[in-house]
C-alpha cells in the first residue's frame, strides 16, 4: 500500500454548548490531534448557516496555531469570490507566519448559491470571480508590488509589504467532485480532496493522476513547488468500544448535524444535499465510518483500496457528540486504526 496519512476536517457546526465552549473544546481536540500525529487540520468556511460557526477561518486557525506545534492548518476552503484580494493577500501572509509556516491554502468558489447570494455574488458568475481573485492572490504573494488589470479588480504598483513565510507561497488545496474541476486541480498540481462513494472517488483519482502526469513538467503550474500531492477523501468518523454503542451515538449525532447541514438549503426548498448526506445514503456508501476499532479499521482498509487515495481527512467532531465522546473516538482511531496503515506509524514516533 502507498504511504497513507490522516488529517482532520471540521465544520465547527452548532452544538448545544455555548459558542465560547464550542471553540475551546475544538481547540482541545486539535491539541490532541497534534499530539497523536495527524498531519493536517482543514476547516470549512460557511456563512449564515448553523453548519459553520467559524465563518472567518483565519481567526480560528490563528488560535489553533498557538495551541499546536506540528499539525498543518488551513481553510478548506477560502471562498475566494467573497474576499477582497488585497485583504486576502495580507491575511494569508499573516497566518503563514503566525503558524510558523504550517498554512495549507485551500481555495474554492463555494458550493452554496445561497451563501454566495447573501454577499451579492451570483453563483453563475462565481467561477470567473474565483479565477480573477486567485490570479490577484498569486501575483500579490510573489511580487514586491502588485499590478493587475481585470474585470473586477485593477491595481497599479501596490506595495506588498507582507510576504508569506513559505516560498513561493503556501501549498494550494482544491476540493471538488466535478471531473472538469479535477482536471484543473491536477493540471496545476494542487492537493486534491473529494467526498462521496469510494468508487466514484476512484474515478476522480484516476483522472487526477492521468492529468497530473501529463502536466508534471509544465512550468506554469500553480502548485509546482509541491512534488508529491496529497489525493484525499473526507469521511465522518466515530469510534467507540463496541459496534452497538457506535451505531446509537452516530445515528443521534448525524440527525443533529444533518439538520445544520441542510437548514439553509431546506429554507429555500432545495433538497440537493439530501441524496448524499442523509442517513441512508451515508451508511449505504460508507461516507460515515463508525463502529469498534476493528470495524472502522476494516472500513478504512476498504476505502483506501477502492478509492486509491493516499490521504484521509476524518471529521471526528460533528453534530451533538459530546466533547468526551469525540476525544475518545479520536484517541481510539489514533491508537488502534492509524497504526494499521502505511505511513501512520512514523507519524506517531
Amino acid at each position: 500500500m502507498d504511504q497513507v496519512t490522516f488529517g482532520l476536517f471540521d465544520w465547527i457546526d452548532r452544538g448545544t454548548a455555548p459558542l465560547s465552549q464550542l471553540y475551546e473544546e475544538r481547540l482541545q481536540l486539535l491539541e490532541a490531534a497534534d499530539a497523536a500525529g495527524f498531519v493536517g487540520y482543514h476547516l470549512a468556511e460557511h456563512h449564515a448557516t448553523p453548519l459553520g460557526m467559524a465563518p472567518s477561518p483565519a481567526l480560528f486557525l490563528t488560535a489553533a496555531a498557538q495551541r499546536t506545534r506540528r499539525i498543518r492548518l488551513g481553510p478548506l476552503v477560502y471562498l475566494l469570490p467573497l474576499y477582497h484580494p488585497l485583504r486576502l493577500i495580507e491575511e494569508v501572509c499573516m497566518l503563514d507566519h503566525l503558524s510558523g509556516g504550517r498554512l495549507d491554502l485551500g481555495i474554492g468558489r463555494g458550493v452554496s448559491p445561497y451563501e454566495l447570494g447573501y454577499f451579492g455574488v451570483d453563483a453563475a458568475q462565481s467561477r470567473a470571480r474565483f479565477q480573477e481573485t486567485l490570479a490577484v492572490l498569486m501575483a500579490g504573494l510573489t511580487h514586491p508590488r502588485l499590478t493587475f488589470e481585470g474585470e473586477h479588480y485593477q491595481y497599479h504598483e501596490v506595495p506588498m509589504e507582507l510576504q508569506p513565510l513559505q516560498q513561493p507561497y503556501p501549498p494550494l488545496w482544491y476540493p471538488t467532485q466535478h471531473p472538469e474541476s479535477v482536471i484543473y486541480a491536477a493540471r496545476h498540481g494542487c492537493h486534491f480532496v473529494s467526498l462521496g462513494p469510494a468508487a466514484g472517488v476512484r474515478q476522480l483519482v484516476e483522472v487526477y493522476w492521468q492529468t497530473w502526469e501529463a502536466h508534471r513538467q509544465a512550468p506554469d503550474r500553480l502548485n509546482g513547488h509541491v512534488t508529491t500531492p496529497k489525493v484525499g477523501v473526507v469521511r465522518q468518523v466515530f469510534v467507540a468500544d463496541t459496534d452497538a454503542e457506535a451505531l446509537v451515538a452516530t445515528r443521534t449525532a448525524h440527525g443533529d448535524w444533518y439538520r445544520s447541514l441542510t437548514k439553509l438549503w431546506h429554507d429555500h426548498d432545495d433538497h440537493t444535499p439530501d441524496r448524499l448526506f442523509a442517513w441512508e445514503p451515508s451508511t449505504q456508501h460508507e461516507t460515515i465510518l463508525f463502529g469498534s476499532p476493528t470495524r472502522v479499521r476494516e472500513q478504512m482498509a476498504e476505502l483506501l483500496e477502492v478509492s486509491g487515495c493516499n490521504y484521509v481527512i476524518c471529521a471526528f467532531a460533528w453534530g451533538t457528540f459530546s466533547h468526551e465522546q469525540t476525544l475518545r473516538s479520536l484517541h481510539l482511531f489514533a491508537e488502534e486504526v492509524m497504526p494499521a496503515f502505511a505511513g501512520s506509524a512514523a507519524l506517531l514516533a
